[in-house]
């Protein structure tokens, strides 16, 4: 329900300036691969496991053909180049070129023909196994159905996968819809995936293909269980993003944060490499009718979430038209927001819900990613679960979609199953209470909340505008969003970005495109 009499025209000049900025980088994506684009062609293809040296054989061979500096023509021309001489499987293929008993390089060169019509139709049976994992949702929501929106969206978190199965499981009973499971510090850092099941963490637990499969299966399990689809959450960022994409479409993982600047600015990666993976990642989560998490909640922790909300509004916009690029649609772009004004501003609730509703009315259509207060919480659970509260009110008053509930102890701890517990029985409460009141209100007609929002509506159109003009890279450079600063030649992970050459080989990319968003 429109309810801030916003100008229609300004927001679609506000996506035109969006379009612009998108379509600068991506003349940088399409002329780029970058190492872990490459490893994600090899997992695409089903290769898998580790050396003996616990590395994983994707990144031996893309390294190997980096270091021969050939890596400009894709992986996937080397690999079905030696499939057609060796007639070995892809696996078997990539374990004899890890012990040294097949050079890829050296291999006699079939025509390039015959290498396209393999690599093509290898992709379309890669393809189809995601089709087929995305249809087992889509089945598996039609039988079982799926949480109301505002959907409950937690956080599971022990660094042992069995036991965030059962907590997961527990987080399921007590009334969540959605279990994220958060990822290890510094995971995002490294550059290769952790293999297997892992049992050891710190503030998290590993992404790794094993481990989504085992949370995938407890989700199923307890879902039945509670007549409800569980949809589970990772997180596709950091310097393996498109391969974390890949596994989490391979084993049926439903929410994935996938932010297109999330890692140049908070983990300092560098942001060549970080457009080009974001892209592949985003074809890979479209393709999967994976619903996708930006990060935009993450700029009001070190920015002041008044002064500098037209920068959430603005990135968002400019996530949008890159998911777009990548043939992804409204439905499966959960933008996120946060509730992080200083509790002690006065009106602070009133500048909140203004900017809740504006981000719901701007993207009508998709799941918008609503997270709760982290800056201002203090240990004192109870002023806490007072802030928690107002913030579930705002959701319910604003309609969103995924509501990350806010726990009572945070900065004090992980969360307990008990603190869990009263978290989804305080949201559940104002949302039964509270859930027809968005049909019944209006604000009032060039009101405090209508003029805040639309003063921030017209910021965020100004700052596209200016960004429009120097370029994407350049306005991180100049610390526009989080009022942080990075350079396109710095950060972790430049060093992994490769020149195509003309001849350059990936018919993932064409076929995911030309496939639309998988429901081809």
């Amino acid at each position: 329900m429109k309810k801030l009499n916003l100008d229609q025209s300004i927001i679609d000049r506000g996506r035109q300036y969006a379009k612009q900025i998108v379509d600068k980088v991506q003349e940088h994506i399409d002329a780029h691969s970058t190492v872990t684009v490459e490893r994600s062609v090899l997992r695409l293809l089903g290769i898998d496991g580790v050396d003996q040296a616990g590395v994983p054989l994707v990144n031996g061979i893309v390294e190997e053909l980096h270091s021969a500096g050939v890596l400009g023509k894709g992986v996937m021309y080397w690999l079905v180049n030696g499939i057609l001489n060796t007639k070995l499987s892809p696996q078997q293929l990539t374990e004899c070129v890890i012990n040294r008993e097949i050079d890829l390089v050296q291999l006699p060169r079939v025509s390039e023909q015959e290498i396209k019509n393999t690599a093509q139709r290898l992709a379309i049976l890669s393809l189809q196994k995601i089709k087929e994992r995305r249809k087992e949702r889509e089945e598996l929501i039609a039988d079982l159905g799926k949480g109301q929106e505002p959907m409950l969206y937690v956080i599971v978190a022990t660094g042992n996968v069995y036991e965030d199965a059962i907590q997961a499981q527990a987080a399921a009973r007590q009334g969540a819809d959605i279990i994220a499971v958060i990822r290890t510090t510094g995971q995002s850092l490294l550059d290769y995936v952790p293999y297997g099941a892992t049992t050891t963490g710190f503030g998290g637990t590993y992404a790794t293909q094993a481990n989504f499969q085992i949370l995938r299966q407890a989700l199923d399990e307890v879902g039945k269980e509670v007549n409800r689809y569980i949809y589970l959450t990772n997180y596709c960022s950091g310097l393996c993003m498109p391969e974390i994409a890949v596994m989490g479409a391979l084993e049926r993982l439903d929410v994935m944060l996938n932010d297109s600047m999330y890692g140049i600015i908070f983990r300092d990666i560098n942001m060549k490499r970080t457009f080009v993976d974001q892209y592949f990642s985003r074809l890979i989560n479209g393709y999967a009718g994976i619903i996708i998490n930006t990060g935009e909640d993450n700029y009001l922790t070190t920015a002041d979430a008044i002064g500098s909300a037209h920068t959430v509004l603005a990135s968002e916009l400019i996530n949008e038209q890159f998911a777009f690029r990548c043939g992804m649609i409204s439905e499966q772009l959960g933008l996120g927001h946060a509730f992080e004004i200083d509790p002690q501003t006065p009106n602070g609730f009133m500048y909140e819900l203004a900017q809740a509703q504006l981000v719901r009315e701007v993207f009508p259509h998709s799941p918008i990613k609503y997270m709760p207060p982290t800056k201002y919480m203090t240990g004192n659970i109870f002023k806490g679960h007072v802030q928690d509260t107002l913030f579930n009110v705002c959701s319910i008053m604003t309609g969103q979609s995924l509501h990350l509930l806010g726990i009572l102890t945070e900065a004090i701890h992980t969360p307990l199953i008990h603190d869990r517990f009263l978290s989804i029985e305080s949201a559940k409460y104002v949302f039964n209470n509270l859930r027809g009141l968005t049909d019944e209100i209006y604000f009032r007609q060039d009101g405090f909340i209508q003029q805040r929002a639309q003063e921030v509506l017209e910021k965020a159109i100004s700052l596209l505008e200016e960004i429009a003009d120097v370029g994407l890279m350049q306005a991180l450079a100049l610390g526009y969003f989080a009022d942080i600063s990075r350079t396109s030649e710095g950060g972790k992970g430049l060093q992994g970005v490769i020149v195509k050459e003309s001849d350059y080989l990936n018919p993932f990319i064409p076929l995911i495109l030309k496939g639309g968003n998988g429901n081809d």
